[in-house]
């Protein structure tokens, strides 16, 4: 089937299959302009606990649609392209966390919502980079916390909340390439321009930046701001919400390579295809799944 026609092929089966297309801010821009809602992992979150659709289409990675398994038991969960993954997810299993665990028997574990459902079962509370502070802020001040897996993550959060964290050394291997240097000759070049950056990136970013924050926060600093121009330090998928968004305004991409591999794997024929063929379904054993979900549960309980 041709490329032009897929996108009514798409919404005609969504209205058979009693489907909602949930998509990130990274996925190409022909799936963004399909989805029903695009959004962070945070609202996407939110958007597959409290669907009524049968079926939810998630264009993703893995542990995003793994996590709307964990919420929506009773929904058929399909992730269009099997092989999304997210390396900084695979940074951090189970086993070792177990290991780290009993080296710190009193720790209240928090991990980023970009994990498996192996070690969200093994967590008390997971986060997204929209409401991590305020995760954190919720133990109690005096209890240890181990973070997993971001350190950049992890960084921030300390810098935020003044809590001293055990932090797992893990990253994403995208955000993690950008670097001070980058960003300072953009800035350069671009003197007017504000620069606003994931919490993903290193330190010594964030540190130069005029806002930190999930990329739902950077839509709303852009949209809310009276500048004009901005500096983006996060995927270039995001660009396409931002400019649809922000007519308006101009935007320049923290580095010229800022593109998760993973998150450009979907394109429309494989999610026509995935929908077709009912292909791709995402299970989570029991009992794994009632664990994870009580650490999705108390993340979805703070707000960002």
């Amino acid at each position: 089937m041709s490329n032009k026609y897929l996108p009514d092929y798409i919404e005609r089966r969504k209205q058979e299959l009693d489907a909602v297309i949930l998509a990130h801010f990274y996925q190409p821009p022909e799936i963004q302009d399909v989805a029903d809602i695009v959004g962070d992992s945070l609202q996407l979150a939110r958007q597959a606990s409290e669907t009524d659709a049968r079926v939810i289409i998630f264009c993703g990675v893995h542990f995003m649609a793994e996590s709307a398994k964990i919420l929506s038991p009773d929904k058929t969960v399909l992730l269009p392209e099997l092989q999304a993954g997210c390396p900084m997810a695979d940074m951090v299993t189970a086993e070792k966390l177990r290991e780290m665990k009993q080296q710190y028997p009193d720790a209240a574990v928090v991990c980023y919502v970009n994990t498996s459902a192996e070690v969200k079962a093994e967590c008390d509370i997971s986060c997204t980079s929209s409401n991590a502070v305020n995760v954190v802020k919720s133990i109690p001040a005096d209890q240890p916390i181990i973070f997993v897996p971001d350190r950049n993550l992890g960084a921030y959060i300390q810098r935020q909340t003044g809590r001293q964290m055990i932090l797992w050394e893990g990253c994403c291997p995208i955000h993690d390439q950008l670097t001070r240097q980058e960003i300072e000759d953009l800035k350069e070049l671009h003197p007017e321009a504000l620069i606003v950056v994931h919490p993903e990136v290193p330190p010594e970013v964030a540190d130069i930046a005029d806002a930190v924050r999930s990329t739902a926060g950077i839509l709303k600093y852009v949209q809310n701001s009276p500048d004009q121009e901005f500096i983006i330090g996060t995927e270039e998928g995001f660009l396409h919400t931002l400019q649809k968004h922000c007519p308006d305004k101009t935007f320049y991409l923290g580095r010229r390579e800022f593109i998760c591999p993973d998150m450009k794997l979907i394109n429309l024929q494989s999610l026509a295809d995935s929908m077709e063929k009912m292909q791709y379904q995402v299970e989570v054993p029991e009992p794994i799944r009632s664990k994870a979900r009580i650490a999705l549960d108390r993340m979805l309980a703070v707000a960002p």
